[in-house]
């Protein structure tokens, strides 16, 4: 009988554990949608360039949130998926830049904002690992989190830059390259197997925001930033290209 009623208390206790998760997810939703709003209001001064903002975290923090739920394995929401979910309102901000063209290439004051901005949010991006690690709340889900704000800041950047004049239509290799792969993986399958952990690999994605960023700051223009996106993206294709050869050479 005590068997019983103990296996009975144990799910409703880890039921309401997860709900007060989403709990707390859904009041940190609440508390950042302002700020996401406001920064795009700020960036473009214009109503297009702050629902263009809203929209945009919107649909990065409801797709968290359903992942929240279905994956997460701790009871605690943590301070590393706080920060993923401000990087996301960051993200989401200059998102309203995308509603307004031309904004970035007529004003340097707006582009050197734009750029400490986006260096901010690449800084946040070293930090929630480790609080997760001190927490005790690393997981598959936030891992994937992160990885996925990653990939839309890094084609958020290439468009600026397009929309810029800082380089050609190609540029876009250099930010989504990541969904490139995901659209080759719908034809086969085998390229989302499991990839042996690499530096190389890390470093290479570091270098990828690292030139998309430095390719918003008004002094770099012409020959120069064409020639510093064209390494970038080098780079990455070599990456990527060398996680295709080993998946072809391991698939089952």
């Amino acid at each position: 009988m005590i068997e019983t009623e103990t296996s009975r208390r144990i799910p409703k206790a880890w039921f309401r554990g997860r709900m007060s998760v989403f709990a707390r997810y859904l009041v940190a939703c609440l508390m950042l949608a302002p700020a996401a709003l406001a920064l795009g209001l700020k960036l473009t001064d214009a109503g297009v360039g702050a629902a263009a903002a809203l929209l945009a975290f919107a649909a990065m923090a409801g797709t968290a949130g359903y992942g929240l739920q279905r994956h997460y394995p701790h009871d605690r929401l943590g301070i590393a998926n706080i920060i993923t979910l401000a990087r996301s309102a960051i993200i989401a901000g200059l998102c309203g830049l995308l509603a307004v063209p031309g904004g970035l290439a007529a004003s340097d004051q707006l582009a050197w904002t734009v750029l400490a901005i986006a260096i901010f949010s690449l800084s946040l991006d070293g930090v929630d690992g480790y609080f997760a690690r001190r927490q005790g709340l690393t997981s598959g889900f936030g891992a994937r989190f992160d990885m996925e704000i990653d990939s839309v800041f890094g084609l958020l950047l290439a468009l600026l830059c397009w929309q810029s004049g800082k380089a050609g239509p190609w540029v876009l290799i250099l930010g989504g390259m990541r969904y490139l792969f995901l659209a080759a993986a719908l034809a086969w399958p085998w390229l989302l197997a499991p990839l042996p952990e690499r530096f190389s690999r890390k470093a290479i994605c570091v270098v990828q925001i690292a030139v998309l960023i430095a390719l918003l700051a008004p002094v770099i223009s012409g020959p120069l930033s064409w020639t510093i996106a064209a390494v970038g993206t080098s780079l990455l294709t070599f990456s990527f290209g060398r996680d295709v050869v080993w998946l072809a050479r391991h698939r089952s």
